[in-house]
């Protein structure tokens, strides 16, 4: 693998080993951040966004397998979306995000994908606290992840400019 394009996102997990978005957010985790990572896009010159979920989630699993500490595959669950919501928010998730089977990725929000948070949810909370309905988006938190590339024997041999999420 010389490179790649993960889509995924920053976690860090509270006493409980739950997901904190505010841990990442007020920079106040006691331990190490994850990237969950959810999709591939890019695998060594080949564009996977016209493929299906199913084989971007195949060929991210594989790229993960002989991945380093700190990336971590977010399993895919075949099961109906209310079912599983209403598991993630009796455990105290902020939510989940719903891919239908065979989509294949595009930018922004569409009807291939669903976001649902969870009304009791620290998202929501904290949404509501802020006024993020009145908000522009050029004034929400956004982060910052360095890019590494790594020869095949591990070594790290440069950083790429932060990219802004």
């Amino acid at each position: 693998m010389r490179s790649c394009l993960i889509d995924g996102e920053a976690v860090a997990c509270d006493g409980d080993g739950l997901p904190s978005f505010d841990r990442v957010r007020y920079r106040r985790q006691d331990g190490a951040v994850f990237l969950y990572a959810f999709d591939l896009l890019e695998l060594d010159g080949w564009d996977l966004r016209r493929e299906p979920i199913e084989v971007r989630k195949r060929e991210l699993a594989t790229l993960l397998r002989s991945a380093r500490l700190g990336l971590q595959l977010n399993e895919h669950i075949a099961e109906s979306d209310d079912v599983v919501f209403r598991h993630a928010c009796k455990l105290g998730f902020e939510g989940i995000v719903s891919k239908r089977l065979g989509s294949r990725y595009t930018s922004g929000r569409t009807r291939n994908w669903l976001k649902m948070k969870n009304p009791a949810g620290p998202a929501v909370k904290r949404e509501a606290e802020e006024g993020w309905e009145t908000l522009e988006m050029t004034t929400r938190t956004h982060f910052s992840f360095r890019v590494d590339t790594w020869t095949p024997d591990g070594e790290s041999i440069s950083a790429h400019p932060p990219f802004l999420g």
